[in-house]
């Protein structure tokens, strides 16, 4: 890079700072109206009465309610850069007792999507108002379906990233486990792909005072999680690891029948290509013969989630180095190790080098460390750091207009 650092840039700490109160009116009123999924007209038509006035252009998603708002500076060097926000909900009962809490029955924003929606509101008001000053395109993706729906595949098969295609992508996720104001990331892989695992295992069912007469799933099941387990301990190198979670086992009817079959799913999270094939073969080998070597038969569908989510050395330090000029020293830290948590953000750094980071946002006094986690139904943020976000966005999009990813 360049000279991100340069003094000389727009002050974006004291334009968060002015996005400040509008960012936290729209976050609230997002957040005591939640929507799950692909489809959240009420977020939608919120989010454009924030943003109407402005220069942008509006495209909308055909497969979702998501859309992408772009705006073109004054001066045109070719580069396009997208920044993203998800807005969509999840099903949960909140229990924060907050003001301005879930009116909606069975759902809550428990993953910060508010804020990640009024926070890039923020920064496409706050980089409207310097439209003639940028020099280039900035793209800001409102996505809806983060939560397990793919949302930003369907943006992208919508044809909504082509014309024009960013060549740099960045976004910002909340964390109220991490220190208030401060910024995380890390180069390469930063959060895992996310699989379904379904596993079906037919037997025949008998009295339960007769198994011999039948043949019983239930402890085929049963050797199949034990092999599972093996499998992932012994032949996936700690290294390039792989989770995998059997999370619900069904069967049965009675205290006296065998049942016919088992059904299990589970999730398998890999940090490579390479883990995730490897896995993946495991998984059916195991199922299959396993169940065979007793009689049954062992049925693997495994529900493909979303990538690995890999972010870009270039745009990481561009990140740390803009969380630095922002906030001075402690404004960055370097995430250790990658979560197996997963993010549908992943498919757009699939397309267009960029990064995700982290921010922090445990509310003053508490310990990020106790704090009630992501998708709890308890789970509260510091809003005074949304001024930080905004100013990251807008910081970041300026770096990249005018310096690129650099070498």
């Amino acid at each position: 890079m360049n000279d991100i650092t340069a003094e000389s840039r727009t002050d974006w700490t004291a334009v968060g700072e002015a996005q400040l109160a509008d960012a936290v009116a729209l976050r609230r009123a997002i957040h005591a109206d939640p929507e799950i999924g692909l489809q959240c007209p009420r977020t939608t038509d919120k989010i454009k009465a924030a943003l109407a006035g402005l220069p942008l252009e509006i495209r909308d998603s055909t497969s979702t309610t998501g859309f992408v708002a772009i705006l073109r500076g004054g001066r045109d060097n070719g580069r396009t850069v997208l920044l993203r926000g998800d807005h969509d909900a999840l099903p949960m009962q909140e229990e924060t007792g907050l003001p301005f809490a879930s009116t909606v029955p069975g759902a809550m924003h428990a993953c910060g999507h508010d804020l990640h929606t009024a926070m890039l509101v923020g920064a496409a008001r706050a980089l409207c108002a310097r439209a003639a000053d940028l020099p280039g395109t900035i793209v800001f993706m409102f996505q809806p379906g983060e939560e397990g729906y793919h949302g930003a595949r369907f943006m992208i098969e919508d044809g909504l990233l082509a014309d024009p295609k960013p060549e740099a992508a960045f976004a910002l996720h909340i964390s109220p486990n991490m220190r208030s104001g401060v910024f995380v990331s890390r180069a390469g892989a930063l959060l895992a792909s996310t699989d379904a695992i379904n596993i079906t295992v037919r037997g025949a069912g008998a009295h339960a005072a007769m198994p011999q007469d039948g043949i019983d799933p239930i402890p085929v099941a049963c050797e199949i999680v034990t092999a599972l387990s093996t499998f992932v301990a012994r032949q996936i190198a700690v290294t390039d690891p792989a989770v995998l979670s059997i999370t619900k086992i069904t069967a049965g009817s009675a205290y006296n029948i065998v049942p016919d079959e088992v059904q299990m799913i589970g999730t398998l999270r890999t940090l490579s290509n390479a883990t995730r094939t490897k896995a993946k073969a495991g998984l059916q080998r195991i199922v299959e013969h396993v169940a065979a070597a007793h009689n049954c038969v062992g049925e693997l569908r495994i529900d493909e989630g979303y990538p690995v989510t890999q972010n870009d050395p270039r745009a990481v330090a561009m990140i740390r180095d803009i969380a630095v000029r922002l906030g001075g020293d402690g404004s960055y830290v370097t995430m250790p190790a990658p979560m197996m948590g997963g993010e549908d953000f992943s498919y757009v750094l699939r397309d267009i080098p960029g990064a995700m980071a982290f921010v922090g946002v445990a509310p003053e006094g508490t310990d990020p460390n106790t704090n009630p986690p992501l998708h709890n139904t308890k789970m509260t943020i510091d809003e005074r750091v949304m001024a930080k976000g905004v100013a990251m966005h807008c910081a970041l999009a300026e770096a990249f207009l005018n310096d690129g990813l650099g070498d």
